[in-house]
């Protein structure tokens, strides 16, 4: 039997407030448990940003990203992490990025556009996408 397909959930941390970084996630991996592995950042907890933990956090960060088989991106705002992980899951790695945005076309970051393979307007329609094209 072939392993599960991972997902990291890509999304604003630092600059949100906690429950809006859980909340997404939550309902994802209640959507997709038992048919993904979820890699959930969160499940690190770090907030003292010292400069050691801060290395940690990137490097934990991109280590998820290179275990990933795609990425599912919350892009409820500009975020530089986010940017960041998207990027060089995209060009770096080649991977399957769906990203959700309130955001119309128009008002997307042109790099986000050109970096996620998909961006669709809320959560449900992407975790909808995952389930019809990834199991």
């Amino acid at each position: 039997m072939a392993e599960a397909q991972k997902i990291y959930l890509c999304g604003p941390i630092m600059d949100a407030d906690t429950s809006s970084s859980k909340d997404w996630r939550t309902r994802a991996k209640e959507h997709l448990a038992g048919r993904f592995i979820l890699l959930d950042p969160m499940r690190r907890n770090f907030r003292d940003r010292e400069l050691d933990s801060a290395n940690e956090i990137v490097e934990f960060d991109l280590q998820d990203v290179r275990d990933a088989d795609l990425l599912l991106v919350n892009y409820c705002k500009p975020s530089l992490g986010t940017a960041m992980e998207v990027f060089y899951a995209s060009h770096d790695l080649g991977k399957f990025v769906i990203a959700f945005s309130p955001s119309s076309f128009a008002d997307c970051s042109p790099w986000m556009v050109r970096f996620c393979t998909k961006i669709l307007p809320d959560l449900q329609t992407a975790l909808s996408y995952i389930t019809r094209h990834f199991i």
